[in-house]
């Protein structure tokens, strides 16, 4: 499967997988604790400024930059329309600052190393009777299946934007579904062949 990680060495690799997911938590948990105008703009500069140090890591992601710049204008649009104004400059301090730290975390963070960290987090599940080492897998599926469908959304929309010189749209979605179909039989037949032995 694709995948957005990047090789291009920045301050953020080197920093451990555990702390930057925790740090993507407490991110995630203070800006929804807050309804601050003031806090969340403070809080969306400085994921900006962070997503920018990136440098040439984050020039890769230009797509979902732009994905991420339209939800913002649509969300703030409709709670205009809807005369709430600043609750839609909240959501969109929100959401800018939750999705660019998303997409670092997932640039400079290899699977495996998330995949180590959920297990620690599960592992007192253990003495209930679960396996950790398998909830652990799931979690880092579902997070690794997010990121390969906007890597295919990103190739067929290239594609289709090389073929065509528009973009992609609403044109995508089959092929997009089915291509992400196949990856998922392809990585079930896998998991089902290993757990088997």
């Amino acid at each position: 499967m694709g995948s957005l990680y990047s090789d291009d060495p920045t301050w953020l690799h080197r920093l451990p997988a555990a702390i930057k997911l925790a740090f993507l938590a407490l991110l995630g948990t203070g800006v929804f604790l807050t309804n601050e105008l003031v806090v969340l703009s403070v809080s969306a500069a400085c994921c900006l400024v962070i997503f920018v140090s990136l440098g040439r890591a984050a020039t890769r992601v230009k797509p979902l930059l732009m994905g991420l710049a339209f939800a913002s204008v649509l969300i703030g649009l409709f709670h205009v329309y809807m005369q709430q104004p600043m609750v839609g400059a909240i959501s969109v301090l929100r959401l800018i600052s939750t999705t660019l730290m998303g997409i670092a975390l997932t640039l400079t963070t290899r699977h495996t190393d998330l995949l180590a960290v959920f297990a620690w987090l599960l592992s007192p599940l253990r003495f209930l009777g679960v396996e950790p080492e398998r909830l652990s897998l799931q979690v880092a599926l579902m997070l690794r299946f997010t990121e390969h469908f906007f890597v295919l959304w990103r190739r067929l929309d290239d594609a289709h934007r090389l073929r065509t010189g528009n973009a992609g749209g609403f044109k995508i979605l089959a092929p997009l579904t089915i291509q992400m179909l196949v990856a998922a039989r392809r990585v079930a037949d896998t998991l089902h062949v290993r757990f088997r032995r």
